[in-house]
C-alpha cells in the first residue's frame, strides 16, 4: 500500500510532537498542514510541502487520508465534522470536545461518512503502561481493588486553555482527561461502568489557588467507583511547580505497580549554568534536573500515532480506549465530577 497522507491542522505544541511521530514512521507522509499562523516555521522544521491558512482548503483535497486535529478545544467539534464530511479520517487530540453534545455529533458524523474518529490518548500507549498492562494480565498484583492517578503541572499558557469556554472548563478536563481515559481503558474496557462520580476544585478565578486569571479551576480531584467495585482517584491541576509531573499507583490483592511517567528517567544531572530542556513545564533547568529521554516516544505519542495510521492502511477499528466511544465517556465522566462539586454531592449513573 503507498504512503498515509497526513494533513496537520494546528501549528504549535500539539502540531509539533504530532509530526515528530509522524516523521518516524516509514508508511507516512505529511502532505500539508493548515493553521492561521506559524506556518513557515513548522513547515520548515519538517520539510512540509504544502501550507493552507484555511483548513477547507487542505481538505478539499484528494490524496489526503488521515488529518491530526491539534487546534485548541472548542474547535475539535468543528473540525472533527469538517474532516469527516470532506471523507477524510481523523485523529482528535483530547479532550475529544468542549460539550458531551458536541462529542456525540463527532460520533454520529465520522459514522455516517464511514470515517475513523481516533482519540488520542497516549497514557493508552505509554511504554511504562504498557509494561504494567502485561504484568498485570500475567497476575503479578492480583486483582486490581484501587487507581491513583495523576496529571498536574504549573499551568498552561494558552489563552484558550485559560478561558472556561474556549477550554471547556479548567485543569480538569485540560489535564484530568489523561488519567480519567486510562482508568476507563484499564478497568472499563467498554464493560465495567463507572457508577459514581464524587469531585472537588477551585473555583475559578479569584476561587483559584494560584491562577486567578483563569476562567475555569486550577485544582481538581475526583473519587471514581466502577461497576465491579474498583475505586479510582483522579488528579489534575496547575499549581505544581517543578515539571509535569504523571503518575500511576496500581493497587491490587496480590501487589502494587508505581509508575513516574514523566519524571521517571535515568538521567540526574547538576548544572550550573542551566541546561536548554528537561522536561515540559519545568520552571527553570538550573542544578539538579531528571533530563527526559525521548519524551514524545515514553509518553506514547510516536506509538499512538503509528498505531493509528496503521488502522488506516489495515481498515481496523480503533481498540476501546482511543476511540471515539472512549472520548465521549471521558467527557461525560468529567461533566459528572463538575456536577458533583458544584452541588456538593456524589453522581450516579453508568458511564462507559
Amino acid at each position: 500500500m503507498d504512503k498515509i497522507k497526513v494533513g496537520i491542522i494546528g501549528s504549535r505544541f500539539a502540531a509539533d510532537f504530532h509530526c515528530d511521530a509522524y516523521s518516524r514512521n516509514e508508511n507516512v507522509e505529511i502532505a500539508a498542514v493548515a493553521a492561521p499562523d506559524n506556518l513557515e516555521e513548522i513547515s520548515r522544521k519538517w520539510n512540509i510541502a504544502d501550507t493552507y491558512e484555511d483548513y477547507r482548503e487542505m481538505l478539499n483535497r484528494k490524496d489526503i487520508d488521515l488529518v491530526s486535529a491539534c487546534v485548541p478545544n472548542f474547535l475539535h467539534h468543528e473540525i472533527v465534522v469538517a474532516a469527516a464530511n470532506a471523507g477524510k479520517h481523523v485523529v482528535c487530540e483530547k479532550p475529544m470536545a468542549t460539550t458531551v453534545e458536541h462529542a456525540r455529533d463527532m460520533i454520529d458524523v465520522c459514522k455516517k461518512n464511514s470515517t475513523r474518529l481516533f482519540y488520542a490518548e497516549d497514557w493508552c500507549f505509554s511504554p511504562a503502561l504498557n509494561r504494567v498492562d502485561k504484568l498485570i494480565e500475567e497476575g503479578g498484583i492480583g486483582k486490581i481493588l484501587y487507581v491513583k492517578a495523576k496529571e498536574v503541572h504549573n499551568g498552561s499558557h494558552s489563552p484558550f486553555a485559560k478561558n472556561k469556554e474556549s477550554c471547556g472548563g479548567g485543569c480538569f478536563i485540560h489535564l484530568g482527561v489523561h488519567p480519567v481515559g486510562y482508568i476507563l481503558y484499564l478497568l472499563g474496557k467498554g464493560k465495567n461502568p463507572v457508577v459514581e462520580v464524587t469531585g472537588k476544585m477551585t473555583g475559578g478565578g479569584e476561587l483559584n489557588f494560584v491562577h486567578k486569571d483563569n476562567g475555569g479551576e486550577d485544582f481538581g480531584m475526583g473519587m471514581m467507583r466502577f461497576g465491579n467495585g474498583e475505586f479510582a482517584f483522579v488528579e489534575g491541576n496547575y499549581i505544581t511547580v517543578g515539571g509535569m509531573d504523571d503518575r500511576v499507583e496500581i493497587y491490587g490483592t496480590e501487589g502494587v505497580l508505581k509508575v513516574d511517567i514523566t519524571l521517571g528517567s535515568p538521567i540526574d544531572c547538576y548544572s550550573r549554568p542551566g541546561i536548554s530542556y528537561s522536561i515540559e513545564k519545568t520552571d527553570h533547568n538550573l542544578g539538579w534536573t531528571k533530563p527526559a529521554v525521548d519524551e514524545f516516544y515514553n509518553l506514547g505519542y510516536v506509538q499512538e500515532l503509528e498505531y493509528f495510521v496503521n488502522c488506516v492502511r489495515n481498515n481496523e477499528e480503533p481498540f476501546y480506549g482511543v476511540d471515539g466511544q472512549a472520548g465521549l465517556a471521558c467527557l461525560e465522566i468529567i461533566k459528572a465530577f463538575y456536577e458533583s462539586n458544584e452541588k456538593g454531592v456524589t453522581v450516579r449513573g453508568s458511564w462507559l
